[in-house]
This record gives C-alpha cells, structure tokens and sequence, in this order.
C-alpha cells in the first residue's frame, strides 16, 4: 500500500530512496497531469525545472515523461535552474504551471516536487488539496520514452534564463550597481543560483567573487544550504578579510538570500525584509505589505509611517503569494528569507533581492550596516533569533499540548500582553514577540523571538523552551 502525498508549506518533500522515489514522483506526475485535464489548461504544458541535489535531473525527466504520456506539452529545463527563474518561464510561456524538482533549504538527503501556479507562485492551500486528491485517486502514470516525447513534440528542451535575466534588468538599476564598483561576495552554497549575480553584473565597476559555486548534492561544510549565520561562517570571516563591501548568500534553488555585512556580520532576515521595505518606500512605490506572521514587527512601523498597509499571514507562500496578488502589495515575504516584489512574480526570488539590496547601497551610497543603521534610526532597535528545535515524534502530542493548552501569564519574567493563533501559537510583549510553530516541511519545531535587546531575545527564547518542554 502506497502512503498518500501530502502537500507543505511549499510542496511535498522527503528522504531520497526512502519516501522520494522515482515510482512516487511518477504519481504525483499523473496525478498533476489528471488535475491539469480536469482544470482544462493542460494544453497550455508544464515548465519543469530541476536543482543541483542528487538524481534532480533524472526525477525531472520521469515528470516529463509522465506528463508527456498524458498528451501534455512539457517545457524541460536544460541544465539546473533556481526556483525563481523556472516560475518566472511559467509565466513568460503562458504555461500552465510548473514543477520544480527541489527541496530548496532542507539537507542532501532530502528532494522536493514543487508546484507553481500559472501566475508563477506557489501553488495555494485550495489548489493542492485537489492535487493531493488528483495524486491519491489517480492510476498508473502513464509514460512516454523522452526521445519520443521530443520526437512528437511533446517535449521541448527550454533554458529559461535569457528571459529571467531581461525582466531583472527591466526592474533593477543595474548601471546604477555597475558605477558604484561594489566588492561583492557571493556564496552560491553549492546551489542552483551560482553565477546569476556574476552575469547579471558584468562588465562594470562592481565586482563579483562567489564562493562554493560548483554544484555539490552533498552540501559539504553545511547541514543543509540554508542563507542562516551558522552556515555562513567562511562568508562572515572573508567579507572584512577580502575588504568586500558585502556578502551575499543563496539557498539549494536561490530563493532565499543571505545577507553579511562589510564587518563581517550576519544580518537577520528580518532586518533584511525590512531594509527592502524601507527602501521601496523611501524611493517612493506605495502599497500594501504582505508578512509571514514570524516577520518583524519593524515592517508593521514602516506601514504605519508611511502610512500603507500591512497583512499578517501562517508561514509559506502558499498563503503570502495569494494575498501579496489580491492586494497588489508591493513586496511580499516571510522570516526564512524569502522576498516577492511587485512587478516580478508572487514568488521569492533571491537573485532579485540581492539585486535591491545592492541597488540600495548604491543609489543611497550606504554601506551594508549603514542601511541597517538607516533602518534602526527610522523603526529603533530590534534583535532576532530563531531555534529549530528536534524532538521524539513519540512526543509531538504532548508539545502540541502545551503549545495549544496551557495559557502564559508572562515568560522570562515579562507580561504577556496578548496571543494570536495566525500560525501556531504568537506571544506579544513589551520588550516584543515570542512565536512557535511546527515545521510544515521538516521534523522541526521553531521557535521565535523578537526584542529590543539580544539579551531578551535569549531569556524568551531560553523560557519557551521550559514551557513546552523541549
């Protein structure tokens, strides 16, 4: 008996060769290519794109193959391609949608089947409740060879980023970034987005040197190829020792970005979101702000200073993207580093968030911690850190228990003030937030925190733990 397919924060993840297997990305390609023929959009095909991890191309090629057998037109991507450019091909061919064979942050072990929508977000919480159906109800995929795919015309080989990297430059001052002769690293973290920013940056001033460019499926140096301080230790140390201006970091498929700066500091990613808020609004766009409800509270006092709206929504973009293009916010993102911006894609995209953020530092002439300087003068201090937190499966019931059961008062000596259920459970205090909530993705629980000092941020940090018990 087969398990059922169950859909995440961002699509169906699991172990390699334990859960993620070729006999069960083939039914979830039946089972998308039943979806697509009952929707009545399969004519318009399927981008497939895949990443850097191990059998990527070869579980992209069994999608092909089973979506081909369908009689439903694939678009397969040429070589590996961050998440970001395989959405923005969805909507540059008018597709359907996509699939993207990734598991993006998550460790080697891991892989994913993405879906993106015809808009090229993520697919909604609507959408793949009906896939996981599709997937759970449909039959033997049905297959057709690749050479014959291609042979009928079913199958054609795409690179999509010719158009990824005109639509960049159609947003960003790129020339802007060329003058100002920026010394910039990059860690391409053995990813799929090694040497988008040294393309779309050649030939000025600027300069471009990336670290951990070539594709590795093992990751090595790292737990998993997520833009987070603990991974970037070599970037943190070469920045001041390399005199670069800043450093720029990428997950497994560049949907993320990590930030240091010239001193070698890692900045948060709610400082992050925040600097691209702050920019958009000083150089004047207006709009709506659409935040993951772990996102900082500095993104709340922007909206009100600049007087635009602010949505607060559970963590993914399966329900950020949906709202980001119902109120044509102007940027759109979440804690873990994920970034959407009008005019773009209702999809985080790394590249183009560094590409702001380099845009920033040089249009304003700031340096990487004077934008956070700039930031903290406008909104005031604020520190974050988050937790993941493993635990005994065997005790997930009791944790969920007393995360849902047992009320706070106050925590690490400090009133609480009030609690949402957004997305598991959020504290507010004073001194800031305290939030926890199970991974929809990985065995994990996060738990969140932002305050005024570092030292809160590690005193409600270190009582959460206590109360739930982990």
């Amino acid at each position: 008996m087969t398990s059922p397919i169950k859909f995440g924060t961002d699509g169906w993840r699991g172990i390699i060769a334990d859960d993620f297997t070729f006999a069960n990305v083939a039914r979830c390609s039946q089972g998308l290519a039943d979806y697509l023929r009952a929707t009545g959009v399969s004519r318009q095909g399927l981008v497939v794109g895949y990443d850097t991890r191990f059998a990527s191309r070869e579980f992209a090629e069994t999608v092909a193959l089973v979506v081909s057998g369908n009689e439903i037109p694939v678009f397969l991507c040429r070589e590996p391609v961050p998440t970001p450019v395989v959405s923005h091909h969805v909507v540059h061919r008018d597709a359907a949608g996509g699939v993207v064979i990734t598991s993006s942050h998550n460790p080697a072990a891991w892989s994913g089947f993405k879906f993106k929508s015809a808009e090229g977000g993520s697919a909604s919480q609507a959408v793949t409740d009906v896939l996981e159906m599709c997937i759970e109800s449909s039959g033997e995929p049905k297959r057709l060879p690749l050479p014959e795919g291609r042979d009928a015309g079913l199958v054609q080989d795409t690179d999509p980023t010719p158009a990824y990297r005109e639509s960049l430059a159609g947003l960003v001052n790129l020339d802007a970034i060329h003058a100002a002769g920026l010394d910039v690293l990059v860690d391409a973290m053995h990813g799929a987005g090694a040497g988008y920013f040294a393309d779309l940056l050649q030939g000025g001033a600027t300069t471009v040197v990336e670290l951990r460019s070539e594709p590795n499926p093992a990751f090595p140096g790292m737990a998993q190829p997520e833009p987070i301080a603990h991974n970037l230790a070599e970037l943190c140390r070469r920045v001041p020792a390399d005199g670069a201006a800043v450093g720029l970091a990428l997950d497994g498929d560049a949907d993320r970005i990590g930030l240091v700066d010239e001193n070698g500091r890692f900045v948060s990613t709610l400082e992050v979101f925040s600097l691209l808020a702050l920019y958009l609004l000083e150089r004047g766009d207006r709009g709506p702000l659409v935040k993951g409800v772990t996102a900082s509270l500095m993104l709340n006092k922007l909206a009100d200073k600049y007087g635009v709206g602010i949505s607060e929504m559970p963590v993914g973009f399966k329900n950020i993207g949906p709202r980001f293009v119902a109120d044509d916010a102007i940027l759109g993102g979440e804690e873990s580093g994920g970034y959407a911006f009008r005019g773009h894609i209702p999809e985080r995209d790394g590249i183009l968030s560094g590409l702001y953020l380099l845009e920033y530092m040089a249009t304003a002439g700031l340096s990487a911690s004077g934008m956070v300087n700039r930031l903290f003068d406008t909104v005031g201090e604020h520190h974050y850190q988050r937790r993941d937190v493993s635990f005994d499966p065997a005790a997930r019931a009791a944790i969920t228990d007393r995360l849902v059961n047992s009320p706070l008062a106050e925590l690490a000596g400090m009133p609480v003030q009030g609690m949402d259920e957004i997305d598991g459970r959020r504290w507010l205090l004073d001194a800031g937030w305290v939030a926890a909530r199970f991974s929809g993705t990985e065995p994990l629980l996060r738990i969140y925190c932002e305050a005024d000092t570092t030292a809160n941020v590690q005193r409600l940090l270190d009582a959460m733990e206590a109360h739930l018990g982990v």
